[in-house]
């Protein structure tokens, strides 16, 4: 802000200086059109409250904006802070090879499937590209969708998009031009920050999961100048500062406005926002935040500083009710209950929608892969809790449409699974479903079992509220499909 204000007071100066050189007179300034009346006065300056308040609007605004990449960088931090490679977490430019589904136990990620076996890595492809060599997988299902620093799916090499055979690809950054290997692939990122959040399917069974271990064993990722040569993988350094115990969303929701706004402008020097950013980015230089420039909070004025302070809360509060806005604005609909997005991976301007999907359900996919549909209430709208019994009944032949496979998991109220003695958190392609003498299938949702054969079909529920969510893994995209509203997810009714 300092250079923009001071640039037109020394252009003025310049020209005062250039025509007194002239040896002109400086220009008088306009007299009144109508004699004899007094000089129009100046308009006066915004009260401390107006410019409070506006610098709220702002920050609110400014908040949801940058709220995924700041969540990205937490989920970084935290996820690649070892060593080596261990579980869940993995240096930078390393593979964390999941060998089993989460459990209840896992926490940093919000909506975590039990479906596929992550096969993941983070990425700074800032100073050069990374080149990545994965196996053939045949027709197994597979998905390593590549996400920047603000949840974009930029590329999602995958079953649909290049099939079952062997690939190199290299990711490369924001500016970067150059020579690739030949035989070598580009997937170019917009921002430093890539997460390569891959997917492989697995029924869950010890053979099955022994088969997708052999395949996550042969994903390999080097920097170019490494590319062909024995490349000697750099142990990771562990930050005593990173909290690895507390979840990601609390850490974020732990940012006061200050804190918050000055990582999101560090962020913003090598993760930049897009040219359909523009408007957004003008709006915020208003508060003293800037793309690549330090927040300086001691230049600005104490009134935008309050306007700051209650931010955050108030984003918060927009980004957690836009599960029900969403429906009036048009990314989603609701359907017998469930609410059903078809705006995941890919956002453009949708801040609003980038960061509600950030916060349940961070790394999503593009539709295309896979649909991601939610309930939190029942047929009636009463809201689910595991005091009550619930049933999911699918009709003879109309079992959610897809080319891959579907999942149905229930989740406690903030997104994780819930905790129990069958460990099964959700049921699907892959489960041996019991089907009712018609042909139909019954789900059941509560807490308790239902007891002999039925309880195959049994998702084990908390004692309070829970969500569950609906996948479906390439869904078909004709009728009947979930994509256009030609198949509905039935309702969830209340045993009674």
């Amino acid at each position: 802000m300092k250079r923009t204000l001071l640039v037109p007071c020394t252009l003025a100066v310049l020209a005062i200086l250039a025509l007194a050189a002239c040896g002109q007179k400086t220009p008088e300034p306009p007299a009144s059109s109508n004699a004899g009346e007094a000089p129009a006065a100046p308009p006066a300056a915004p009260s401390a409250a107006a410019r409070e308040q506006e610098a709220r609007e702002i920050a609110v605004d400014a908040y949801i904006f940058g709220y995924p990449l700041v969540t990205m960088e937490m989920t970084r931090r935290v996820l690649t802070n070892v060593v080596a490679p261990t579980g869940r977490q993995a240096p930078m430019g390393q593979f964390v090879r999941l060998r089993e589904y989460p459990t209840a136990a896992f926490r940093e990620v919000p909506a975590a499937n039990a479906d596929t076996l992550y096969t993941a890595a983070w990425f700074d492809v800032s100073r050069e590209p990374w080149i990545v060599s994965q196996p053939e997988m045949k027709d197994r299902y597979f998905l390593m969708p590549m996400l920047d620093g603000w949840t974009t799916v930029f590329a999602a090499p995958g079953t649909r998009t290049t099939g079952g055979g062997a690939q190199k690809y290299a990711i490369t950054g924001p500016g970067w031009s150059g020579k690739l290997p030949p035989g070598v692939s580009e997937y170019k990122s917009p921002t430093a920050i890539v997460w390569l959040l891959g997917r492989i399917y697995s029924s869950g069974t010890p053979d099955d999961y022994k088969a997708v271990h052999a395949l996550q064993d042969r994903f390999t990722a080097v920097p170019l100048r490494g590319y062909g040569e024995r490349y000697a993988v750099t142990a990771g350094r562990v930050d005593p500062d990173v909290d690895d115990k507390l979840a990601v969303r609390s850490q974020v929701d732990q940012l006061d406005a200050v804190a918050y706004f000055k990582l999101l402008a560090e962020l913003m020097v090598t993760n930049p926002p897009t040219a359909e950013d523009a408007a957004v980015v003008a709006r915020m230089a208003n508060i003293g935040l800037l793309p690549g420039h330090a927040f300086a909070t001691d230049k600005l004025d104490p009134a935008v500083l309050k306007g700051l302070a209650d931010a955050p809360t108030i984003a918060r509060e927009k980004i957690a009710g836009w599960m029900t806005a969403a429906v009036e604005a048009g990314d989603s609909r609701n359907e017998n209950g469930w609410r059903v997005t078809t705006r995941t991976g890919i956002y453009g301007t949708d801040y609003l929608q980038r960061a509600f999907i950030a916060t349940i359900g961070l790394g999503a996919n593009r539709p295309q892969d896979e649909v991601y549909t939610t309930s939190v209430a029942d047929a009636e709208g009463r809201p689910y809790s595991g005091s009550n019994d619930y049933r999911l009944h699918f009709e003879k032949g109309q079992m959610p449409p897809v080319n891959a496979f579907w999942s149905l998991t229930l989740y406690d109220s903030d997104f994780f699974f819930v905790d129990n003695e069958l460990e099964r958190y959700a049921l699907g392609s892959h489960s041996r479903l019991r089907t009712n003498q018609d042909g139909s299938v019954d789900i059941y949702l509560q807490r308790e079992s239902p007891g002999g054969d039925r309880e195959a079909n049994w998702l084990p529920a908390p004692d309070g509220e829970f969500i569950l969510m609906l996948r479906l893994y390439r869904p078909r995209e004709k009728d009947p499909s979930i994509l256009d509203g030609s198949w509905k997810i039935p309702p969830v009714t209340l045993v009674p």
